[in-house]
């Protein structure tokens, strides 16, 4: 029965109506233009047969955080009523779920209606999801291998948890894992290197921020980048810097590691060679308001200040060319003499969108050798 509907649906033309439904879903802006049309196409489209599922988790593919929104709640009103009537088509909710091209979120939406009428898929599915760029559904293959290592005899369970930590991006993960290693006499995990956290930068400051009137204040290294240069500070002349973190959690502590000052900027630049072109983000973590440039575009900025800190708290798209990128913080401090508003740090890391880490060219040739 399962087959002749799939083999129904493969050969079922997508009616008319419901690729100009989803294409005026797809219009709809991040300000909400267009709701009032993308909400009637929505009721409409949430009454297509089965055949119309694919097609709207292929439009997920690109499509904006508001027309997502939109197009999940029509998949699962149409999804619902085929699992009613026992016409919910496995294979190609499964097929979709395995295919990594597709949209991360749409991928994990097949995948939750899959388990609806194939519970075993879990199991099929998530061995091979270790390295699989839906976060998501990493995650899932993650909890599934540290769940066979806890229950694992002793000698069976470090391989379990080495084959965890390959997979794990997260850091509560990474955190369990590195625990029971060690308990186990496994060696402790490199948390610089397993998220690849920057720790080399070059530092120019104080420039004066004072009453927090330097945000928007262009300082000379936001024009130009010459790590030769001398400028005129907060406390007189000012140079580059060069200083590397000890810090095991890939913390970057400018108070610990300069004069402390308040009311001050300091700008941190550093080099990341990229064996390819290619789209990452880049995610970071602080406590202070910031400004961050990649290959000289402004990508971020965020004025605020002491809001507290976590992992990867910010994550920044970002276009890394082939050969040599440079990245450029500005970060500031204001004048709060709270003990937690003394904090003048930040942590920066290169990941894909799954939040594996993408590690520097020259480090992963060093590597080789």
């Amino acid at each position: 029965m399962r087959l002749m509907i799939a083999l129904l649906l493969i050969s079922s033309p997508l009616l008319a109506d419901t690729s100009e439904q989803i294409s005026e879903i797809r219009k709809v802006d991040h300000f909400g233009q267009g709701n009032e049309a993308a909400l009637k196409a929505v009721q409409d489209l949430s009454k297509s047969n089965p055949d119309a599922l694919v097609p709207i988790l292929e439009a997920m593919n690109g499509a904006n955080p508001i027309a997502l929104n939109w197009l999940q709640g029509a998949f699962e009103s149409v999804a619902g009523k085929a699992l009613d009537n026992e016409a919910l088509p496995a294979d190609i909710l499964e097929k979709f779920t395995l295919d990594r091209t597709q949209n991360a979120r749409a991928r994990r939406l097949a995948y939750d209606w899959l388990l609806h009428v194939d519970p075993q898929a879990e199991q099929r599915l998530l061995p091979n999801m270790l390295d699989d760029p839906a976060y998501e559904l990493r995650r899932d293959a993650v909890d599934r291998v540290i769940k066979e290592a806890k229950n694992a005899a002793d000698g069976a369970a470090l391989p379990l948890w080495k084959q965890a930590l390959a997979g794990a991006v997260d850091e509560d993960h990474v955190k369990d894992i590195s625990k029971a290693m060690e308990k186990l006499g496994g060696e402790p995990v490199n948390l610089i290197d397993h998220f690849g956290y920057l720790t080399e930068w070059y530092l120019i400051g104080p420039f004066d921020n004072r009453e927090e009137k330097g945000f928007d204040v262009v300082y000379p290294p936001e024009k130009e980048i010459d790590l030769s240069a001398t400028y005129d500070g907060m406390k007189g002349e000012v140079a580059w810097q060069k200083f590397e973190s000890e810090e095991k959690d890939g913390k970057f502590d400018i108070r610990k590691l300069t004069e402390h000052h308040k009311g001050a900027i300091d700008y941190a630049y550093t080099e990341f060679e990229s064996a390819v072109d290619q789209e990452v983000e880049v995610r970071l973590s602080l406590k202070n308001a910031w400004k961050l440039w990649v290959n000289g575009e402004l990508l971020f900025e965020r004025e605020e200040y002491h809001r507290g800190q976590r992992f990867d708290q910010y994550q920044v798209p970002a276009t890394l060319k082939a050969g040599t990128n440079t990245i450029l913080l500005k970060v500031c401090q204001n004048e709060q003499d709270q003990s937690w508003a003394q904090e003048w740090e930040f942590k920066l890391r290169i990941c894909d969108p799954s939040g594996r880490a993408i590690h520097p060219a020259d480090s992963q040739k060093a590597a080789a050798r």
